[in-house]
C-alpha cells in the first residue's frame, strides 16, 4: 500500500494537489486529525481496501506537531512505508492568493496582517518540511505544471499519463451530447440508411461500416481528422487536460457516426491514448 501524507503552507496548494491525486486513484481524506492517522492506516492494512492512499494535514491541526511525529513514528512501527509531500509557495504569492480569494489564513487574527500569518506558518511548519521526501514550490505554477510534477514524482508512466479520451456517437435529432469538447458532423457521407439491406444495421456491422467508407469522402475525413487530434492531443495534455469527449454525429446516430466514431477509437488508440467508443443513440431508431 502507498501511503502519502500532504503538508505545507496555506494556500500553497495542498487542495488542488489531493484532486489530481484522486484522478490517480488515490483515496484521499482532508484534514484527518493526526491522533486518528495510525488507526486509519491499520485499518488500511487490515482490510487491504486501498492501494493508493493520501492524507492532508497541516496548520488546522495548530497544537499538533508533535503529535504528528509521534503518529508518523507509529506508522514505521505498523510496517507502513509513508512518504510526504511538502507543498509550499513563496509569501508574496500566497498574499496574493489570500486577497484575491478573501479567505481567512488558518494562523490570521484581528491583529495581524496576512504576511505576518504566513510568516508564522514558515517556521510552525518547517519541521515537517525538513522531513519531507518531496517538495513542491507552486509560485509560478499553473494547474497543468502541478498536475505534471506529480505526475513525474508518483507515476512517471505514459500509459497512465495518456489522455482519456471518449469518443460518442449521436443523432442530432436528438440533441446534442451536453460534455462535448469537440464535434463533427458526419451527415454529407452517403446515407446507409436509405438502402433497403443496411437499414435495420448498425455502424457496428462490417456492411454498414463498408459502405460508409467505400466512399472517398471518408477516407478523406478520416484523414484530416486523425492530422488534427494528432496535433491537438499532445497540446491538450500539456496543457493538464485529463479526459476529451469528441462526439461524432449523423441524424440518427446509428450508421456514419457510428462507423466513422469506431475508426476514430482505433486511430486514437493506437497513438497510446485510452480511447472509449460511447455509442449514445444506436439503439433509438430501432424497427418495430
Amino acid at each position: 500500500m502507498e501511503f502519502l501524507i500532504i503538508s505545507g503552507l496555506s494556500g500553497a496548494g495542498k487542495s488542488q494537489t489531493m484532486d489530481v491525486l484522486e484522478d490517480l486513484n488515490y483515496y484521499c481524506v482532508d484534514n484527518m486529525p493526526v491522533v486518528l492517522i495510525p488507526k486509519f492506516a491499520e485499518l488500511c492494512i487490515a482490510t487491504s481496501r486501498y492501494e493508493k492512499v493520501a492524507l492532508v494535514t497541516d496548520v488546522r491541526e495548530k497544537e499538533s506537531m508533535s503529535q504528528l511525529f509521534e503518529a508518523l513514528d507509529m506508522l514505521w512501527e505498523l510496517g507502513c512505508d509513508y512518504k510526504i509531500l511538502f507543498v509550499e509557495a513563496d509569501i508574496q504569492t500566497i498574499v496574493k492568493r489570500y486577497k484575491e480569494t478573501r479567505r481567512r489564513h488558518p494562523l490570521g487574527g484581528e491583529l495581524s496582517s496576512v504576511e505576518e500569518a504566513v510568516h508564522n506558518e514558515i517556521e510552525y511548519m518547517w519541521p515537517i518540511r525538513e522531513r519531507a521526501d518531496y517538495v513542491i514550490n507552486t509560485t509560478n505554477f499553473k494547474t497543468a505544471d502541478l498536475q505534471s510534477e506529480i505526475y513525474d514524482l508518483f507515476i512517471g508512466d505514459t500509459t497512465e499519463r495518456a489522455l482519456r479520451v471518449n469518443i460518442v456517437s449521436f443523432g442530432f435529432k436528438y440533441g446534442l451530447p451536453l460534455d462535448a469538447d469537440l464535434v463533427f458532423d458526419v451527415r454529407f457521407l452517403p446515407n446507409p440508411f436509405y438502402v433497403e439491406a443496411l437499414r435495420p444495421l448498425t455502424g457496428l456491422d462490417a456492411g454498414v461500416y463498408d459502405f460508409v467508407f467505400e466512399n472517398g469522402d471518408a477516407a478523406e475525413l478520416m484523414h484530416r481528422l486523425t492530422a488534427l487530434l494528432d496535433f491537438l492531443l499532445p497540446l491538450y495534455v500539456e496543457e493538464g487536460k485529463y479526459s476529451l469527449t469528441i462526439a461524432v454525429g449523423c441524424t440518427g446516430g446509428k450508421h456514419r457516426s457510428v462507423a466513422v466514431a469506431q475508426e476514430l477509437v482505433r486511430s486514437v488508440s493506437a497513438k497510446g491514448h485510452n480511447a472509449r467508443l460511447i455509442n449514445r443513440d444506436i439503439e433509438k431508431d430501432r424497427l418495430k
